[in-house]
């Protein structure tokens, strides 16, 4: 089963992110086939903001360790985390994207839900899709939301991927993909 994690990075916490690089890339690397899509979020200046990764683990409890064993999450890099269960409903790695890692701009949005399901289905534009897929609860039983990875000309067309009154909210952030530098 697939989970997102979405760590959002505390103010300031640049330096110490930075302290931490190869102890953070080493943990990561432990994962790597079960990766199916990573990266950074961004501020407009390019500084990161969060670190989002989609893997395919388990169970729950597999997630969690991912989660909060992770170096920058224990030295308090970040200030919260985002993990749900996820479905891929592309069936593919960031890595298949016929889009490939370069070109446009490129988004994680993230549709945190309220009420009934919305956005199951692929929406069209697929083509500029490297990720999508519902957010889930532990169980996989009830909808939590949406998260999708997008190629966009801007975050207004990013956000429309999501039908934007069936969300409590829609958060837009600039991402790129990622891996090991």
């Amino acid at each position: 089963m697939e989970f997102l994690c979405y760590h959002r990075d505390r103010p300031e916490s640049l330096p110490l992110r930075e302290q931490l690089g190869e102890e953070h890339w080493a943990y990561m690397d432990r994962y790597e086939k079960e990766m199916v899509a990573r990266g950074p979020t961004l501020a407009d200046d390019g500084a990161p903001t969060g670190s989002m990764h989609i893997v395919s683990l388990p169970d729950p409890a597999a997630a969690r360790s991912f989660a909060f064993d992770e170096p920058n999450y224990q030295a308090g890099v970040y200030r919260d985390v985002l993990l749900r269960r996820w479905r891929n409903t592309l069936g593919r790695t960031m890595w298949e994207f016929p889009g490939g890692r370069t070109g446009g701009h490129r988004y994680l949005v993230l549709g945190l839900g309220t009420g009934p399901a919305a956005d199951l289905a692929v929406p069209s534009g697929r083509d500029e899709l490297i990720a999508y897929g519902p957010l889930l609860s532990d169980d996989g039983d009830t909808w939590l939301g949406t998260a999708a990875l997008v190629r966009a000309a801007d975050p207004e067309a990013a956000r429309a991927v999501l039908t934007r009154d069936r969300y409590a909210a829609i958060e837009v952030h600039n991402w790129q993909f990622g891996g090991r530098p």
